[in-house]
């Protein structure tokens, strides 16, 4: 399952897992998702609805260039730093090729528009 992520002129790409938490991502794209920067690691937005927690552990550890979903304030997480493990995380998939780099450049807060490519 591939999804991409437009951030005003450049196009990024992430393969999601096959997971009920990605399910129920791309059920709800195409979606606009507008995000702040969160302790120079990462982007975060809240999505329109909740993602199933069904199957996920309680928390995770994300590294650069993970995916993630952080279910107590349903929010999409764009990992560009590395975030220590944190209750309520899910890692959803993983950005292609130079994606974090290039989000890690983009100072403050962003609009993204995420649709499904697979």
């Amino acid at each position: 399952m591939r999804i991409e992520i437009a951030i005003n002129d450049q196009r990024l790409q992430a393969t999601l897992y096959d997971s009920a938490a990605s399910r129920d991502l791309l059920a709800q794209l195409p979606q606009t998702v507008e995000m702040r920067d969160h302790g120079g690691v990462e982007k975060t937005g809240p999505l329109r609805s909740a993602l199933s927690m069904e199957g996920q552990p309680s928390g995770a550890d994300p590294g650069v260039g993970d995916v993630g979903y952080y279910a107590p304030g349903r929010d999409f997480v764009l990992y560009y730093g590395d975030q220590s493990y944190y209750e309520g995380i899910v890692i959803l998939g993983r950005l292609e090729g130079d994606a974090a780099e290039r989000i890690a450049q983009m100072n403050g807060d962003v609009t993204i528009s995420v649709n499904n490519i697979s």
